[in-house]
């Protein structure tokens, strides 16, 4: 068991930890999606740029994430400007949707090995009230001019070759990566336009004095740097002088089956895409190039509650897809998912000449890359403008812990009511 993608990442790269003292224009605190793609796009423009990860690249939710590349955020792009107000809701929908098309970009320019699958995604219905839910994102998706289609149940049954959708709505600008690839490729890029990266630098002790930030780590490196970009989001270790606010994390769990011969798997979305569900304790499947089944779902299934996830991705495989009932699951991972209380991602002014960006809310991959650039040239050109929403001054979450405690006890609740309603 482990997780599939540190065992099939084709892209590899060594940083060493970061043991004495350099200058930068640009110091990155976070080795994923975010503070990858900033220092690639601020190498790119030709900074002086220092990225400091404490763990390995993608040890966070960029390694440990399900691999769809989505075009917007989870909230539909109507309620997204209902929540921002008419202009900046725009802004920021016309640029989350342009994320995908950053992504590929990305992965072609640089030749990162990372199984990408360009075939949109499947957003299933599970019933009737799911199916309700999908009409109103089909409209809201067209009002924003987003190139999303409908489908009715024998649609949406043949494109997943589950028997057990209602429907679904299909997303073509979207798509499937290897993620923790992905983020690798992303730092190999980086290396090779000239970025400094480091790996298990752990930043200890954060402080501005004199127009510097000076960051030191726990092996003895030291940075000084005329901007600071924190890119921890559900993984922060808040050194001194450094503390972000506080979130509710929803824990993700995937197990991934051995890869199955291709008389069994044929039918299992055969063109390609990635699916979730509209349930409330959401469910994801897809495949990989290997041709495993990779389920997805709320929980924690490396803590006592492990038995109980795990009979219920067996249930639920099984209901997707009868003919893979009994099939051997042969990977399994846990990641965090940092939530903000409205779902829309937070950039935060934490000093001067520093952002923080974190609150993807499930959504890491397209919006983790588009913000990292757009952070990047944010702060080396001193234009706030360049952000695709307004940096805050101070932000502060509601209920952060209560909030965790409900996500995991009621993904427990509704593994265990299937298991239940199993036995009766």
């Amino acid at each position: 068991m482990g997780n599939l993608w540190e065992t099939s990442a084709a892209e590899q790269i060594a940083a060493p930890p970061l043991e004495h003292e350099v200058s930068a224009d640009l110091a990155i605190v976070g080795g994923g999606y975010t503070g990858l793609s900033a220092a690639l796009h601020a190498a790119e423009r030709g900074a002086r740029v220092v990225l400091l990860e404490a763990d390995r690249f993608g040890a966070g939710g960029s390694g440990r994430n399900v691999g769809l590349v989505n075009a917007g955020l989870w909230l539909p792009p109507g309620d997204l400007i209902d929540l921002m107000g008419e202009d900046a809701g725009r802004r920021f929908n016309t640029a989350m949707g342009q994320g995908p098309d950053a992504v590929f970009d990305l992965i072609e320019r640089h030749g990162i090995a990372c199984e990408p699958v360009r075939a949109g995604t499947l957003h299933c219905a599970h019933g009737h009230a799911g199916m309700e839910d999908l009409r109103r994102r089909h409209a809201q998706g067209l009002a924003a001019g987003a190139p999303v289609t409908l489908l009715s149940a024998a649609e949406a049954r043949a494109r997943t070759g589950s028997p057990a959708v209602q429907g679904a709505l299909h997303d073509a600008r979207a798509g499937t990566i290897q993620p923790l690839a992905y983020a690798r490729g992303l730092a190999r890029a980086a290396q090779e336009a000239g970025a400094r990266l480091h790996e298990t630098s752990q930043v200890t002790e954060t402080q501005y004095e004199n127009g510097v930030w000076r960051l030191v780590t726990g092996q003895g490196g030291r940075v000084a740097a005329r901007h600071l970009l924190f890119a921890t989001n559900g993984y922060h270790r808040a050194p001194r002088g450094g503390d972000l606010p506080r979130l509710a994390v929803l824990h993700f769990f995937q197990l991934a089956t051995e890869p199955l011969p291709e008389d069994r798997i044929a039918e299992v979305l055969p063109g390609g895409e990635g699916a979730w569900d509209t349930g409330t304790v959401m469910t994801s499947f897809r495949r990989d190039a290997a041709g495993r089944v990779i389920l997805g779902g709320m929980g924690r299934a490396d803590g006592l509650a492990r038995g109980l996830h795990h009979g219920w991705a067996r249930r639920k495989l099984a209901a997707l897809y009868p003919a893979l009932a009994g099939a051997r699951f042969e990977h399994e991972w846990t990641g965090r998912i940092a939530v903000t209380g409205d779902h829309i991602p937070k950039v935060l002014e934490p000093g001067r000449g520093a952002l923080a960006v974190f609150g993807y809310s499930g959504r890491g991959i397209a919006p983790g890359t588009m913000l990292g650039r757009a952070a990047a040239e944010a702060l080396l050109e001193d234009r706030p403008e360049a952000l695709p929403l307004s940096p805050l001054a101070s932000y502060e979450d509601s209920a952060p812990r209560l909030r965790s405690l409900i996500y995991e006890a009621g993904a427990m609740a509704w593994h265990l009511a299937g298991a239940r309603m199993r036995r009766g």
